[in-house]
């Protein structure tokens, strides 16, 4: 209840200083849009997927079930956009503000007649989802709550500099070296995104929204690893629980079983898939984008002091 009420304020706070002149602009992302995208029954994918035994002991002890589920839950909220400082989730955008060594943003090159090729270059954020963490107050115990903390920055680019900004020391990885090694999409499929390695700004693609996506997943991949050559917290559970069960896997691309992406702006979309199963066609006029990531996660109802072990359906 504690870190409920924690939550609640935060985002008390952060809504009142998009009120605030200079902290945040129209036109953009809010938090209550935000919020609204974490009632998608289609991203969710509800599934019941098993049986958990607890050994509940008051006057005589006695095995009593619960319903094991599983479901994708929102943790994050990823925006990338063209412009430092501009982040188009309004409420948050004054966690990045422009600073010595990350200024400026957008395409670096124009593309002249008869090329095909543009390199852009996109900022990252990765907030804690504010739905995500409610999840588990509600639905009396049958839905997961989120490992994450509403609005807590996992990363952030303009703290990046080395990493983000020049792909220091990313762009001599083997991955970053061999074609065809973690791609989005493939060559071979006909629809190739771009590459995640080198997980940095910088990304060659005419389409804008592709350059977006591939650019959350890049900071995705990053801030679900550990020991990971970048300025970041690792979205990780703290401690195993009795009944639950978060996803232990990095998210990987092209693998709509470990991850999911719905799109929040410029438009909300009521569903989620993982790029680039399908193209989320809303093209945004000032180059920003903001995704929220879902991952699976199992859990159980606690009806009991000891946790006996569950089976699957």
């Amino acid at each position: 209840m504690k870190r409920l009420i924690l939550f609640l304020l935060i985002g008390l706070s952060l809504s009142s200083l998009a009120q605030i002149p200079g902290i945040s602009s129209g036109g953009g992302l809010d938090t209550a849009t935000v919020m609204k995208s974490a009632a998608s029954t289609s991203c969710m994918d509800y599934q019941t997927v098993g049986v958990c035994y607890w050994l509940d002991c008051d006057k005589k002890c006695k095995v009593r079930t619960s319903v094991k589920v599983k479901h994708f839950v929102p943790e994050a909220v990823v925006s990338t956009y063209a412009d430092t400082g501009k982040n188009p989730w309004t409420d948050v955008a004054g966690m990045s503000p422009t600073s010595i060594g990350a200024e400026g943003g957008g395409d670096v090159t124009t593309a002249s007649s008869g090329k095909n090729t543009q390199t852009r270059f996109k900022n990252a954020d990765v907030i804690g989802h504010p739905g995500g963490s409610l999840l588990g107050t509600v639905g009396l115990g049958y839905t997961c709550e989120s490992t994450t903390t509403a609005y807590y920055p996992y990363f952030l680019s303009t703290l990046d500099i080395i990493g983000w900004r020049f792909g220091i020391p990313e762009m001599v990885y083997p991955e970053s070296l061999a074609p065809g090694l973690r791609e989005v999409g493939s060559m071979a499929s006909g629809n190739m995104w771009g590459n995640i390695f080198p997980r940095e700004g910088l990304i060659t693609q005419t389409d804008d929204f592709k350059a977006a996506a591939v650019t959350a997943q890049k900071a995705a991949d990053i801030t679900t690893r550990t020991g990971q050559a970048h300025v970041y917290t690792p979205i990780k559970a703290s401690s195993a629980k009795d009944g639950y069960w978060p996803p232990n896997d990095p998210v990987m691309e092209n693998d709509a079983s470990n991850h999911r992406w719905q799109q929040l702006y410029p438009e909300q979309k009521d569903s989620c898939s993982a790029f680039p199963d399908r193209e989320m066609t809303t093209r945004s006029a000032g180059d920003s984008y903001v995704f929220a990531l879902w991952r699976p996660y199992r859990c159980c109802k606690q009806v009991g002091q000891e946790f006996l072990g569950s089976t699957g359906f």
